[in-house]
């Protein structure tokens, strides 16, 4: 307020954000993360369509099926956590279960992901071996990092609404961050994996 008690115009010009900061710093992020997918499943593709024989000779076969399984793993964690917010809507401290079920779909993905590559690795497929070696492990670990970073700001997320401490707009931002974990992998699986 000025001195003669009027409320100063700057301040009556203020509104609400249309989108919290954190959600909208975190929206940049994922649009730039999927500009960087897209240019490594493009050169992906480039290579294959390229090559005379894929996979490439004496590299094992990707294996579709397990996979399968770890994605339908991801894809329900996915609607776990759509649950979670449409009860930390009606009743924050509703949201714990289904947040941690997401938590707990989100690192069998992970986990399963990572055995998956140590098969690979002992079956001959590595960085080196081969384009599909290369692109595999740099598509999919680029994923696996950010499915890790993602499990990493749910549990986060998970700690401060078992405390009360749980903000929408933070939920929002990890929101954010996850579905676009679980909505890029089924693109890299059919790309990456066929």
């Amino acid at each position: 307020m000025s001195p003669s008690g009027r409320t100063h115009p700057v301040a009556e010009s203020r509104r609400e954000p249309v989108v919290a900061n954190g959600v909208l710093g975190m929206l940049i992020f994922v649009f730039t993360e999927g500009m960087v997918f897209a240019g490594l499943i493009s050169a992906f593709t480039i290579i294959r369509a390229q090559a005379i024989v894929w996979p490439p000779a004496g590299q094992p076969r990707l294996p579709i099926e397990e996979t399968a399984l770890n994605t339908a793993a991801l894809m329900l964690s996915g609607l776990a956590l759509y649950w979670a917010h449409r009860c930390f809507r009606r009743d924050p401290r509703s949201a714990l279960r289904p947040l941690f079920v997401t938590l707990l779909l989100g690192s069998f993905f992970v986990v399963f992901q990572g055995a998956e590559w140590v098969r690979l690795i002992s079956e001959g497929l590595t960085m080196t071996s081969s384009s599909l070696g290369s692109f595999f492990y740099l598509i999919v670990g680029l994923h696996g990092l950010h499915a890790v970073a993602a499990i990493a700001l749910l549990a986060y997320v998970y700690v401060l609404l078992r405390r009360g401490w749980l903000s929408a707009g933070r939920l929002a931002s990890a929101e954010v961050l996850w579905y676009f974990v679980v909505g890029v992998w089924p693109v890299l699986y059919g790309v990456v994996y066929r």
